[in-house]
């Protein structure tokens, strides 16, 4: 069951990834041009608010099923392994910051006054939760990454 969680997990990656993108390139556009905010890209806010807290909870299932949580037990050991720090501490406190951005960007434009101000508010808040996912996945370039392949 790990197994096929950690595949879905990794998969689920680029689904939120392509989506979260486009939503922050379309805001933008939306933003800069002063188009009217629509049913289409709301909806687009919310299948992208949805994936993203989908992968949170299959990440919080593999962190509690592995040894990532002992890990938080024996912090000196921990921060002293460059790798366990990575999947210990940087990879759920990046990731749990960036989720919260965009949990807070969707609740913040659904409230804005006008329709610039709701594609500025998504465009900046998925914009630097995109940031800090992309920082805080164990690519297969990074120490933390190696061995496990793209996908």
């Amino acid at each position: 069951m790990y197994t096929g969680l950690m595949h879905m997990h990794s998969m689920l990656r680029w689904l939120l990834l392509a989506v979260l993108f486009y939503t922050v390139i379309t805001s933008i556009i939306g933003w800069k041009q002063n188009k009217a905010y629509t049913n289409g890209h709301g909806k687009l806010v919310f299948y992208t608010v949805l994936i993203a807290h989908l992968q949170l909870i299959i990440g919080f299932v593999l962190y509690f099923m592995g040894s990532w949580a002992n890990a938080l037990t024996q912090m000196g050991e921990t921060m002293r392994d460059a790798k366990m720090r990575f999947f210990a501490v940087e990879h759920l406190a990046g990731m749990l910051i960036a989720i919260a951005l965009i949990t807070i960007g969707s609740a913040r434009a659904k409230r804005a006054a006008n329709d610039a101000t709701r594609y500025k508010t998504i465009a900046a808040l998925f914009g630097i939760a995109l940031l800090l996912i992309l920082l805080s996945i164990p690519w297969p370039f990074r120490e933390a990454g190696l061995g496990r392949g793209w996908f």
